[in-house]
């Protein structure tokens, strides 16, 4: 077994989760990934925790959802069962065919999002994380060999993740000291939400490996403004280019994408708070430098801004705050590279991608 698997898990069980002796531990993978959740067993097995093994198959789901179409979701009870009796949840990604869910009709894949919804909350609930394995399906998808995309993931998952934490500890002073967020890039995005109340978390290789942002939830009803997504989102095996979204009182009242805009429609119309953004992430992780048609990565890169619209994190809500509720959180990302800036009351924190407490700065 390649020793950084091995690493991979020692993270994952030792940092992410903190499994202790006696801990209930589900592991949910793929076949794909067997090689991260055999060292994840015997991690666990080190410590004298108790794992439970399930497995992931996207042909397995997929045959599920088109024969039970809309009409035939449930929630699973069983499954539901399983997350309240866990103590830690480990979800391990890693596909062998990425669009595997690509002719399934949208509006399945909301309507299981929907009886989804207990269990989902349920498992964030928990000490959980999510995490890559470097299948051969996913390095296809980010247009890199096997061996280089080896590379890239274990480089973004092995390292010092208290560094990371005092890194972006700068960002998340400064965010939950705001009221107001301004995002401005180019002549497409200007976008101003509330964040007052709200509480920022500092995202260092927890509940997502690699971590590597700072995220926060708007005040639901404050977000004004129009954001254009100008990097794709991969979502159930569809992409979908140049989303746009305009917001009026915290509510999507318009929307187009330059492709797949049913795919976009259907997440927007999942329930009421899919209208709603419950998340504002800022990326901040330098060692993930490329665009691979992978949220968990992509959305931590240092120069991008992602936000999700639907289900806001709890941990993200302050105590005078209701949370934006809703079965579906589906992250979107804007480049900041270039033309761009974020301003916290007023103050420009991040310009053209580089941050204030970054050497750079003045000249970015």
């Amino acid at each position: 077994m390649d020793p950084r698997i091995r690493q991979h898990a020692s993270i994952i069980v030792n940092h992410s989760v903190g499994v202790e002796e006696g801990d209930n531990v589900l592991i949910t993978g793929p076949a794909a990934a067997e090689d991260l959740i055999v060292a994840l067993n015997e991690a666990v097995g080190d410590i004298g925790g108790v794992p439970v093994n399930t497995l992931s198959n996207g042909r397995a789901s997929r045959a599920y959802l088109k024969a039970a179409g809309t009409d035939g979701l449930e929630t699973p009870t069983h499954q539901l069962a399983l997350a309240e009796a866990t103590d830690k949840i480990i979800r391990i990604r890693g596909d062998s065919n990425v669009t595997e869910l690509s002719d399934v009709a949208p509006e399945i894949v909301a309507e299981r999002s929907r009886v989804n919804q207990p269990v989902s909350e349920t498992i964030m609930s928990k000490d959980w994380c999510l995490t890559q394995y470097p299948s051969s399906g996913n390095a296809q998808l980010a247009e890199m060999s096997t061996d280089a995309y080896q590379n890239f993931v274990w480089d973004a998952i092995d390292k010092d993740w208290q560094a990371q934490h005092d890194h972006q500890a700068a960002m998340v002073e400064r965010l939950d000291a705001a009221s107001e967020v301004r995002i401005v890039s180019s002549e497409t995005t200007d976008l101003t939400m509330s964040v007052e109340g709200m509480i920022t978390i500092n995202d260092d290789g927890h509940e997502n490996l690699p971590g590597g942002e700072v995220f926060t939830a708007p005040v639901p009803d404050s977000v004004e403004g129009e954001v254009l997504f100008d990097l794709p989102l991969y979502h159930q095996g569809q992409e979908v280019t140049g989303a746009r979204l305009v917001f009026e009182n915290g509510e999507v009242v318009e929307h187009e994408a330059e492709k797949n805009e049913s795919v976009l429609q259907s997440v927007l119309e999942t329930d009421p708070g899919a209208r709603r953004l419950g998340e504002l992430g800022i990326g901040m992780n330098r060692d993930i430098d490329r665009f691979t048609y992978n949220m968990l990565f992509d959305e931590k890169m240092g120069d991008t801004v992602h936000m999700a619209v639907g289900r806001a994190y709890p941990e993200t809500v302050g105590e005078d705050h209701e949370p934006n509720e809703s079965a579906t959180h589906v992250d979107m990302i804007v480049d900041m590279s270039e033309d761009s800036r974020i301003e916290l009351d007023g103050e420009i924190v991040q310009q053209n991608g580089t941050f204030v407490f970054e050497d750079g700065f003045e000249d970015a």
